[in-house]
């Protein structure tokens, strides 16, 4: 029974390290992305269309 508590004290530890290393990390900016917004402005915006009211036609039939 002590094997237990042992193995879950140091799994509880080496959880709580890397949630520190992952919150250190995400402080230094490593997870900011500086790349795609300069790639993005290159990329054509596709345009929406929109649809007109003479192109949608509703009948009975289909309700």
């Amino acid at each position: 029974m002590s094997v237990i508590y042992l193995l879950i004290s140091i799994s509880i530890l080496v959880a709580i390290v890397f949630f520190i290393a992952f919150v250190m990390a995400v402080k230094k900016g490593q997870y900011d992305d500086d790349y795609t917004p300069s790639v993005r402005m290159l990329f054509d915006d596709e345009l929406v269309k929109k649809a007109n009211s003479e192109n949608i036609k509703i009948t009975d039939d289909h309700l």
